[in-house]
């Protein structure tokens, strides 16, 4: 009788030949291999900032006296503030800050400089967007020290008494939209976006390589339909399924995270709209671009990793370089997540929303357009 040895080396070796050759055959799979550590590598080495300097800043300066050019050097020569703009009206900085053009207002009073050297101490304003605690917690813990020591070339001689301990300016900092600084009021509208960004692209991704492995895929390219309504036949289901998310989300913000929602929910609804879409026409253009549903997955997760680090939700936006933050503008859940924080937290309208919301809009316009066209090519 033959016997069989318990381990052949011939045979193991063969499989593992043959592992290989799959493996090179299956160039997505391993180029994610590759690609995701070093993503992972340049996003978490590179890209990813706790401490965000150079913020943008407006200053309304209403006194141009010499004291009050030397408290905005001051500030500007401490890396955490960039000045960007100047403001004429309370209300022009208010939009400003509204629409995120901007992280902080400075306000330089009127007779900043006079009442400053009769010692009145006069009071200098600082607004902050502080929708995202993070990313004005250390600018606005650096203001007292900043503000102390700015004057200090000029209080000396006759104006030596007002560099005492007692300082010689009133600093008034507002935390706007999110004054007690809870992590919440931040973490929880953006989680909409996250999920919607994990869960629609991934399910729409499924959608045409499901119809493949399954073979009813020659039963949906005999059917006298054109390649648009075929990929939007698909994805208008889902807009109900990403529509019971949000709802949702919404709840469990109001109910059990006590989100303040200033802004319109049917205009927050309305966006939510166009970001699902977008979401569902990245999904289904992997669809087409992937052989099977695990190299559909895998597009869903080289999508999502990216949106889910560059886009401001785990990490500051301002505080990424720049070529961080040109990716992230690409990515639309970056532009989601200013606006459902804008609505809820800011009660921002349609007109401060529209900036961020076209290029959604375009960004879905592309990808649609893409995955059509790859449905064609299916179709020889």
């Amino acid at each position: 009788m033959k016997t069989h040895t318990p381990l052949s080396f011939a045979r193991f070796w063969a499989i593992v030949i043959k592992e290989f050759v799959q493996m090179r055959r299956d160039r997505l799979t391993f180029g994610m291999i590759i690609g995701i550590p070093v993503v992972q590598l340049m996003l978490f080495g590179y890209a990813i900032n706790g401490d965000p300097k150079h913020l943008p800043t407006a200053v309304l300066l209403a006194d141009s006296s010499q004291q009050g050019r030397a408290l905005l050097s001051a500030l500007k020569n401490s890396d955490y503030f960039n000045f960007v703009r100047e403001v004429h009206t309370e209300a022009e900085g208010e939009a400003a800050l509204a629409r995120g053009e901007v992280q902080f207002i400075v306000t330089i009073p009127v007779n900043f400089g006079r009442n400053l050297l009769r010692g009145e101490k006069p009071t200098v304003l600082v607004e902050a967007d502080a929708t995202d605690p993070s990313a004005t917690g250390n600018a606005i813990a650096s203001l007292r020290t900043l503000l102390n020591s700015a004057l200090q070339h000029d209080l000396k001689g006759a104006l030596a008494f007002l560099a005492g301990s007692d300082p010689p300016i009133n600093l008034r900092v507002h935390a706007r939209y999110n004054p007690e600084g809870i992590s919440q009021y931040n973490i929880v509208p953006g989680l909409m976006g996250v999920v919607l960004t994990m869960t629609m692209v991934m399910i729409t991704g499924l959608a045409i390589t499901r119809e493949r492995e399954r073979g009813t895929m020659e039963n949906l390219l005999s059917m006298p339909t054109r390649p648009l309504e075929v990929l939007l036949g698909k994805i208008i289901p889902y807009i109900f399924v990403g529509y019971i998310q949000v709802g949702l989300i919404l709840v469990a913000a109001r109910f059990l995270f006590h989100v303040p929602m200033t802004g319109s929910i049917p205009l927050l609804l309305l966006t939510s709209l166009v970001f699902i879409a977008a979401n569902l026409a990245m999904g289904i253009t992997f669809s087409t671009l992937a052989k099977n549903q695990l190299q559909a997955v895998q597009m869903t997760f080289f999508f999502f990793l990216p949106s889910l680090l560059l886009s401001g939700f785990m990490f500051p936006f301002r505080g990424m370089p720049e070529w961080a933050q040109v990716i992230g503008e690409v990515l639309p859940l970056t532009h989601f997540l200013r606006i459902i924080r804008g609505i809820l937290l800011k009660g921002n309208g349609f007109e401060e929303v529209m900036l961020q919301l076209w290029q959604i809009m375009l960004f879905a316009v592309i990808v649609l357009a893409v995955g059509v066209k790859r449905y064609r090519k299916t179709l020889d």
